[in-house]
């Protein structure tokens, strides 16, 4: 069934404010996890309020949290989001970081004790609001990526994305997983009972797994096997996306006092904070260049690629951001695709926390 965006994001915030969480604080969350729904990015909406659940359950997750700067200058800060969830503490640093910006030419912002934030290149995709450039990377919690050579899982899905803005186009919004696949995508296609492509998750003796039932299993309850770095295979390239996911784990975590999830899930408790963190630059391109000059190269540069000949005339060239925004068109449109199964348990989510189910 599809359902209305209004809807979507009324029962977000509706579950959110059964569980304590500030008024403001739901709407920022709130907005976040709809642009995902919006964007096609279904693995990071309303389909995590199940996990959010489970957080909550375990004690992990401090729902009242109010993030708070605990150190600063006039380029960088560090941000302690309280253990709460990831989004108003992500908005925050990335606003912050654009005032830095505006104000030096560069701004970086660092964030820890968080949790899952949602999509990265809602984050990122602030920036161009201001005709900045934004980037953000961050760590995860779950421990589900095998490294190049690795039979067990070690790294997570750790996103990157980049943002520039231009003046006639919409914005680059570049925003991705540092492995082949998101986690939270295997768990969808299980939820719709597809088959997953081959590549996305290995065994432990590096075959591909095409079951989803089977791969979720291997995500959540084996470790050993996993879904693999960007790239796939190690004969595709994979050493690169696993590179990629260190570099995020570096600078998203490393940087800020963030839980590397390999040693903290064997070192603590079930019930202590995830303490993922995120890490968001933002930059001026006046600060290189005169005004204007950076948004009519990128005008040029992304109608270089939309113009390039199509290997399918049905099928036009794209830039990143592209297909996220038509697909916000659509669903503004036509509504939001919720699955049977997803339905159901969205609808036990709000009889445990006392709330009306409003998708159908």
């Amino acid at each position: 069934m599809n359902v209305s965006a209004e809807r979507v994001r009324q029962q977000i915030a509706s579950v959110l404010t059964a569980w304590g969480m500030d008024a403001d604080m739901v709407s920022t969350t709130a907005d976040a996890m709809l642009y995902s729904d919006l964007a096609g990015i279904d693995t990071h909406g309303v389909s995590m309020l199940m996990a959010y659940e489970d957080y909550r359950s375990k004690g992990k997750l401090n729902l009242r949290a109010r993030p708070r700067i605990v150190r600063e200058n006039p380029v960088t800060a560090l941000v302690d989001a309280g253990a709460g969830l990831g989004h108003p503490a992500a908005v925050m640093a990335m606003e912050l970081a654009n005032k830095k910006a505006l104000a030096m030419g560069i701004g970086m912002v660092s964030v820890f004790n968080s949790h899952h934030f949602g999509p990265t290149g809602y984050y990122a995709a602030l920036a161009p609001k201001q005709g900045l450039i934004g980037f953000v990377t961050s760590s995860t919690h779950a421990v589900n990526v095998v490294p190049t050579r690795s039979s067990v899982p070690v790294l997570g899905t750790n996103p990157i994305a980049f943002a520039a803005p231009a003046r006639r186009n919409r914005p680059f919004l570049l925003d991705i997983a540092t492995s082949t696949v998101a986690g939270n995508k295997v768990r969808i296609y299980n939820l719709n009972k597809k088959p997953l492509p081959p590549g996305w998750v290995l065994d432990e003796n590096g075959k591909p797994i095409c079951d989803a039932a089977l791969a979720m299993d291997y995500i959540l309850n084996r470790d050993v096997g996993g879904i693999t770095p960007l790239g796939g295979t190690a004969e595709m390239g994979n050493h690169k996306g696993y590179g990629l996911s260190m570099m995020a784990q570096i600078l998203g975590s490393t940087l800020a006092g963030g839980s590397f999830s390999a040693v903290r899930m064997r070192t603590q408790p079930e019930s202590a904070p995830n303490n993922i963190g995120h890490f968001f630059m933002a930059i001026d391109p006046k600060a290189f260049r005169p005004e204007g000059a950076f948004e009519d190269d990128m005008d040029q540069l992304i109608d270089e690629m939309h113009h390039a000949a199509p290997s399918d005339p049905a099928q036009p060239v794209l830039v990143a951001g592209d297909p996220e925004a038509l697909q916000r068109e659509k669903r503004l449109r036509e509504g939001i695709p919720l699955s049977a199964a997803l339905a159901d348990q969205l609808r036990a989510v709000c009889q445990r926390c006392g709330v009306p189910f409003v998708l159908g």
